[in-house]
């Protein structure tokens, strides 16, 4: 492993005597030096934000933009169980963004504004 992150990780680790259960979070292969804790964190942004729109109108509430999230949605819920350290937080936040995002087009669809 080349790269500064696992420098900077060993000197985080090294600074502080941090408890058992701390220092094992921050060694994790998913822990916060990996990709793998930052892109869920991220991508739980979008859910979050696609949540709030459900006070949105229907017409205000784009059909291509949740077709998209909710299958990309499906997509990467797969990807996270695929990827070797398995990511279940991206899974779960997959899975909220899919479910929104079909639940916007189930709005549209009950008031006849699918196809926008």
């Amino acid at each position: 492993m080349l790269g500064i992150v696992p420098i900077l990780q060993k000197r985080v680790l090294g600074i502080y005597n941090w408890s058992p259960r701390a220092k094992k979070f921050l060694e994790h292969p998913a822990g916060p030096f990996t990709i793998f804790f930052w892109c869920p964190l991220v991508k739980w942004f979008l859910t979050l934000t696609n949540v709030k729109e459900l006070q949105l109108p229907t017409k205000q509430v784009s059909s291509k933009q949740q077709a998209t999230l909710a299958l990309s949605g499906l997509i990467w819920t797969r990807y996270s169980f695929v990827i070797t350290p398995i990511n279940y937080n991206l899974a779960a936040c997959c899975i909220f963004m899919s479910a929104s995002g079909f639940y916007q087009l189930f709005r549209k669809w009950r008031a006849g504004e699918l196809l926008d």
